[in-house]
């Protein structure tokens, strides 16, 4: 089973999704507009939610997002969408150098909010805030770390 981020925009996701398919080199990128869906005659969607993205899924590095554009009419329902620190994105890639070149494309006209760095964790970890606010953590041998806790851990028991 595989945890997948879900990732909700107003209106912006077609360009996410191309940012984030060039950034983290997708190899497979699928995506269906509310137009390309049959719509309900009773419950018919204005012409101008017709072409945002209802549900989209961009696989990489063994990886997946999916995203998607919360309808305007559909926010009485939803709430409305706010940016924040809600959901990150942890990204665990073993080569360096494709972790670095991924580190490196999301933090256009974002945030940096940890450089990449060895630390007692991991010996390549980052984090940053992308220019559309998403959270995203960068580990280099995340499971490499887990597994030596979860060992040192046991011995102690």
């Amino acid at each position: 089973m595989a945890a997948i981020a879900y990732l909700n925009f107003e209106g912006i996701a077609e360009q996410a999704i191309a940012f984030y398919a060039e950034a983290l080199h997708a190899t497979e990128v699928k995506k269906v507009t509310f137009r390309d869906f049959p719509q309900d005659p009773n419950y018919p969607l204005p012409e101008n939610e017709l072409d945002l993205i209802m549900e989209s899924s961009i696989a990489f590095a063994g990886g997946k997002i999916m995203m998607s554009d919360l309808l305007p009419s559909m926010k009485r329902a939803t709430g409305e969408l706010a940016k924040g620190n809600n959901v990150w994105i942890s990204l665990v890639l073993e080569d360096k150098s494709e972790l670095e070149a991924c580190f490196n494309q999301l933090s256009v006209g974002g945030h940096v909010i940890m450089p990449l760095s060895e630390t007692p964790w991991s010996s390549c970890f980052g984090m940053l805030v992308d220019k559309f606010g998403v959270c995203w953590k960068f580990n280099r041998d995340a499971d490499k770390f887990l597994d030596q806790m979860i060992a040192a851990n046991r011995k102690r028991e």
